[in-house]
């Protein structure tokens, strides 16, 4: 569900013209993608180059679209979205649209993505979405409409991007379009004022909801609700104190989200020292080992501190390439 909700006027059938008035591109119609309050979005061919061109009746909401996808490129976050490729007016025999045309991202979505590839890849895309969304935050934008069905994974290197810009809003607004499973108001857990903390929420239930397969029904609602589904999964228990701390907006920057959710990920460093309780008393006979259990338990640990020092080194590489 999109807020506002309207039927959209802009459907065409594929094979149409869209004949640009003022840089006399043409783009033929191949397919819908996709729909929502301020227009409907057609996968296009300009030649033999495929793209994605975005029309509506509403001038201002192409022209506030436009303005984010330029913000994107400004703030060295377009990989967050597609890249703009033209800007226009199309006079046609039902009146008068605006279009913009983009980039064409190619690729599954998040939920098909980890479904063939695994669950361990949420929390690397997470971490590339969160270093995105800090940049586009600092350029003044919040995402605001942030849910899976907006997430396509391109590559390799597998890497993270949005399709849909239509709910970026500026900071400090209303936010223009929101899903409900998605925004913190649906939950009881804040406004719907577009800050950093809004899309973090976000963040949070898009995790949530790849555990859970899909969303789930608002019961109660509340933090108790969201809680009890994150502790209902066991994929989910290590980053129970980043999700809840996100889904309480306690959280002032998609930086710091990230700082926290990478120390979740990395594995423990090895305890150098034997602690106090557990060290022999001198007042206590020491049990004697003998020399080839001593050597099997010395190699035990050996291997366990190389394992660990490895599975670092890799994660670095990951979140280094991916990031």
């Amino acid at each position: 569900m999109m807020n506002p909700s309207s039927k959209s006027p802009c459907r065409f059938r594929p094979g149409a013209v869209i004949a640009g008035k003022w840089h006399r591109n043409e783009y033929v119609l191949v397919k819908e993608l996709g729909n929502g309050a301020n227009g409907v979005v057609y996968l296009v061919k300009k030649g033999n180059t495929e793209a994605a061109l975005k029309i509506s009746g509403n001038g201002v909401s192409i022209t506030s679209e436009v303005n984010v996808l330029q913000s994107f490129a400004k703030a060295r976050g377009h990989a967050l979205g597609p890249l703009l490729l033209d800007v226009d007016d199309w006079i046609s025999p039902e009146g008068r649209f605006s279009f913009y045309v983009m980039e064409y991202i190619k690729g599954p979505g998040l939920q098909q993505f980890l479904s063939y590839k695994g669950r361990e890849w949420m929390h690397v895309l997470l971490l590339q979405l969160l270093n995105d969304l800090d940049l586009l935050h600092k350029s003044g934008w919040v995402f605001g409409d942030l849910k899976p069905e907006n997430l396509i994974v391109t590559g390799p290197p597998p890497r993270i991007r949005c399709i849909d810009v239509g709910g970026t809003t500026k900071i400090g607004r209303a936010i223009k379009e929101y899903t409900e499973f998605y925004d913190r108001g649906y939950w009881g857990l804040g406004s719907r004022k577009a800050e950093p903390s809004y899309d973090l929420f976000a963040v949070a239930m898009v995790m949530v909801a790849a555990a859970h397969k899909g969303n789930f029904r608002k019961a109660e609602g509340g933090i108790g609700q969201l809680l009890t589904a994150v502790r209902n999964k066991e994929e989910l228990l290590p980053y129970e104190h980043v999700l809840s701390s996100a889904l309480l907006g306690k959280y002032a920057s998609a930086r710091e989200m990230r700082n926290e959710l990478l120390g979740c990920i990395a594995p423990p460093k090895p305890e150098s020292t034997v602690s106090a309780s557990k060290a022999p008393s001198s007042t206590q006979p020491l049990k004697r080992h003998s020399p080839g259990k001593n050597k099997k338990n010395s190699g035990k640990r050996e291997t366990f501190y190389v394992i660990s020092f490895m599975a670092l080194l890799y994660l670095v590489y990951i979140v280094v390439q991916l990031s």
